[in-house]
């Protein structure tokens, strides 16, 4: 389509856009004749993203942020060889890391243009080069090895004699400088050095500061320079044998893949890349790790959400590549769920990578290499790259950096070492490999191995008797603003995991009972791949850019229109005699509960004249209940305005009082007469926090924002109530929070019903600011119980450690809940992540 185009003349110096467009080059070639025998290569510097085109197939990503910014006609032209060619580039108009208006993560300016810095055919000097990054390696010896060890003086004059020795002017001096490096380099370490394992990688972001279609065009530009490499460094693929998701390995290619949903996208939209690329796995040089959908945050969806994942892409490598992935690679998502032992143990995965906990802002983690225990005493043997990056550049620098942070060096003798630029995609260079040469066996520095996943694993195994052992959440003290960020993220997501279950409940039960009805299996999996996509660690977080939100936003919306039919296609199949109306039958409603306990509750339905009316109802687990006649509790519920302007609510259950703004004063268990707020204090309590941070925006709640606490002090509409009592009791209120935003409340009070509902809508005008509600109780526990996948988890209530003041804002599924002997209070939401419990407050972040 690209090259069908009329083409205009382009200068270098021009500029194109604005963000996120796409111009396409026509790059016609002339190679002189005189060149013959040289390294021909053709330059490209632009601030935009590109990829060459050859002969209808991309062939190299060029990107002046990641260090490529030049493809390789021939290494050495010959006659034979085509001295005019056409190429075709493909510039994308944002940068690596989007195109942030004054710094990276600010959002996108719309109108920004990349320049055309460089357009150039060159004859490329490999030995000036290659004495380059001799000088390098020994010069950062000299430099980084110290006075007291002998080898950076050596290093040091070997240096000083190359630059003795080599004639700039004279090519023919180049050799012996060289030999004066080689004889450091060719000295050896002793048996006991550390060994790294130098692993190729490429993170990519699914969506962040771009889109989820740039993110389609990061893979093919990365992918197809990491095959590049591997094409041209045949001699060193034998060390590989690969890991999960792009990247080359040192001495030999080692793309590193992970995330199936990348793996998907460029099998559609670039075939013929991923027919290589299926070639290298087949050669043993891909080996796919990480085994999920897409690198998911590691805390907020839900467990079957988790075991999708894994479902979902280890299926995927399993029908692509023939085998399923024995490690997780997750290096870059917001913490994780000591669920995920059990879960990964499940799928197939017993061992685990991440770095992510270097980023603590509090405590530094004890470990590097260990085992890692969830809640049902499941271990995974866990690996932290003791360089405390994905992203590294295979520089001395580096390598003495992993050994001397390694904090489990005296158990074991292996680290991993992950090269490439990553984040925004780029992956590994010819340099980094060159680098990682030198150092391959040289006296002084660790001993660096191209390796694979399972090689680096394997010997930690072999090793692993003397690991210690961590048991429960690996919490990152970082970035905990991420589990209230973009509400309506969040929502859509709790949503979407309810209605996936629900249509997979009823879709079962009806395949159960009529051979008729098709399970609608293509179509779940189209909707399950949407969610899982949305749970990417910087989408469902709320970490990413306006324009992934408006895409996760309508991935959600197309969730729940797909899902609402294939949900009564079910019930239609299921429930099809309940549904005929009979004659001269009462009008009934049909009530299904698919959840796996009988549920006792009060229901508003359509009445016969169009009206909503209620019912109380009763369903068994994973059944129905026709609903005819309205069914009188025992006690109704009373909802009764005191003198004063303060009401009170009961139901024969519990018993409570809210004041005139709506604070809850007390909250009575009626059998047992235990109050469950503290005299003095009041629950339902709005408070507003200052957020003002000093770089993560959208990522950071600090703690010095609980100094800045201010409650919610004025009522804008008093207390009413829409129904006084019956089946259910109301009271309806709104608050002014901050400068311009306001609060809407109504507290419900169902018949026969051990807990009060509030429904809140709040229309959110601040900036900087961050909405909390408290929930004072009398109850006292060191510690609060929290939902997590398929669980639950302790974290203490007091901040006797750093450890514990660290948590001061953890993250919760759908209940928090403190409790001592005999008694509790829970406090239970449908769309809210963030949350916390100090002494005997519980907090939910709105």
């Amino acid at each position: 389509e690209a090259v069908v185009q009329e083409f205009r003349p382009a200068q270098v110096g021009e500029s194109f856009g604005p963000t996120w467009e796409t111009c396409w080059f026509k790059v016609e070639l002339s190679i002189p004749l005189a060149w013959a025998g040289r390294e021909v290569h053709f330059v490209w510097e632009s601030d935009g993203e590109g990829m060459v085109w050859r002969d209808a197939q991309p062939v190299q990503g060029l990107t002046k942020e990641g260090e490529k910014t030049s493809y390789i006609l021939t290494r050495s032209l010959k006659q034979s060889e085509p001295h005019s060619l056409t190429l075709y580039v493909e510039l994308a108009c944002n940068g690596l890391f989007g195109a942030g208006k004054g710094s990276m993560i600010a959002p996108p300016d719309p109108d920004r243009r990349v320049t055309l810095s460089k357009a150039e055919l060159v004859v490329f000097n490999r030995d000036v080069y290659e004495l380059l990054v001799d000088l390098e390696i020994l010069l950062d010896m000299a430099q980084l090895l110290g006075e007291e060890n002998q080898r950076s003086f050596q290093a040091l004059y070997a240096a000083n004699q190359m630059v003795n020795v080599c004639d700039v002017t004279d090519p023919s001096t180049f050799p012996a400088a060289r030999d004066l490096a080689a004889a450091i380099f060719s000295q050896r370490n002793g048996e006991s050095q550390h060994t790294i394992h130098a692993m190729g990688h490429c993170h990519i972001d699914s969506a962040w500061l771009w889109p989820y279609e740039e993110t389609i065009r990061k893979c093919a530009r990365s992918w197809v320079t990491v095959v590049h490499l591997m094409e041209h460094n045949p001699e060193l693929t034998f060390a590989c044998s690969q890991g999960v998701r792009r990247c080359r390995a040192g001495l030999g290619l080692i793309p590193v893949l992970w995330q199936a949903q990348q793996f998907e996208w460029v099998r559609s939209w670039y075939p013929g890349l991923y027919a290589r690329i299926q070639d290298f796995v087949a050669k043993g040089q891909f080996i796919p790790v990480g085994g999920t959908w897409v690198e998911m945050d590691g805390n907020l969806p839900s467990g079957e959400s988790m075991v999708r994942q894994f479902l979902q892409g280890q299926r995927f490598f399993q029908e692509q590549f023939g085998r399923i992935c024995l490690e997780f690679w997750l290096p870059d998502t917001f913490g994780y769920s000591a669920q995920l032992p059990q879960l990964m143990r499940g799928c197939g995965i017993r061992r685990f990578l991440t770095q992510k906990l270097s980023w603590n802002l509090v405590n530094s983690f004890p470990h590097h290499t260990f085992f890692w225990e969830g809640i049902d005493g499941s271990q995974v043997l866990t690996h932290f790259p003791p360089g405390d990056s994905y992203g590294m550049h295979g520089r001395v620098e580096e390598m003495l950096k992993t050994v001397k942070n390694n904090k489990d060096k005296g158990r074991v003798n292996h680290s991993a070492f992950l090269f490439g630029f990553g984040d925004g995609g780029g992956g590994p260079t010819q340099k980094m490999l060159d680098r990682m040469k030198r150092m391959s066996d040289t006296d002084g520095l660790p001993r660096v191995q191209i390796s694979t996943p399972d090689q680096l694993f394997s010997v930690l195994e072999k090793d692993s008797s003397q690991l210690c052992t961590w048991v429960g959440e690996l919490f990152l003290e970082l970035h905990n603003g991420t589990y209230t960020t973009q509400a309506q993220i969040k929502k859509g997501n709790r949503e979407c995991e309810r209605i996936l279950h629900d249509v997979e409940v009823l879709s079962t039960l009806a395949v159960a009972q009529d051979r008729v009805f098709q399970y609608p299996a293509s179509q779940l999996q189209r909707l399950w791949r949407l969610l899982l996509l949305n749970q990417f660690h910087d989408v469902l977080p709320g970490s990413c850019i306006q324009l992934v939100v408006e895409d996760a936003l309508q991935y959600y919306t197309e969730i729940r229109r797909a899902g609402a039919q294939l949900q009564e296609e079910a019930v239609q199949s299921l429930c099809r005699d309940l549904l005929q109306p009979k004659a001269r039958s009462t009008p009934s409603t049909l009530v299904l509960n698919t959840l796996p306990w009988e549920r006792t509750e009060v229901i508003s339905r359509p009445g016969p004249d169009g009206t909503e009316t209620l019912a109380l109802v009763t369903v068994p687990s994973m059944g129905y209940a026709l609903v005819r006649e309205p069914f009188v509790p025992p006690q109704p519920v009373a909802v009764r305005k005191q003198e004063d302007g303060s009401v009170t609510m009961e139901n024969g259950v519990i018993a409570v009082c809210l004041d005139t703004m709506g604070h809850l004063t007390s909250l009575r268990l009626l059998d047992s007469g235990r109050e469950s707020v503290p005299d003095g204090c009041c629950a339902n309590q709005f408070t507003l926090l200052g957020d003002v941070l000093l770089y993560w925006d959208a990522w950071d709640v600090l703690d010095y924002r609980l100094e800045t606490r201010k409650p919610v002090t004025t009522l804008l509409k008093p207390l009413e109530i829409p129904l006084a009592g019956g089946l259910w009791g109301s009271v309806r209120f709104s608050l002014q929070v901050g400068k311009s935003s306001t609060l809407t409340q109504e507290i419900i009070l169902d018949a026969v019903c051990p807990y009060l509902r509030f429904l809140t809508q709040v229309e959110w005008k601040e900036a900087h600011k961050f909405l909390k509600v408290e929930f004072p109780v009398q109850v006292r526990s060191t510690n609060a119980t929290y939902e997590i996948q398929f669980g639950h988890l302790q974290r203490p209530t007091h901040w006797n450690t750093s450890w514990d003041w660290a948590r001061f804002e953890v993250w919760a599924h759908k209940w928090l809940d403190l409790s001592e002997h005999g008694f509790g209070v829970a406090l239970l939401n449908d769309c809210k992540y963030g949350a916390s419990a100090h002494r005997n407050i519980l907090s939910l972040s709105l």
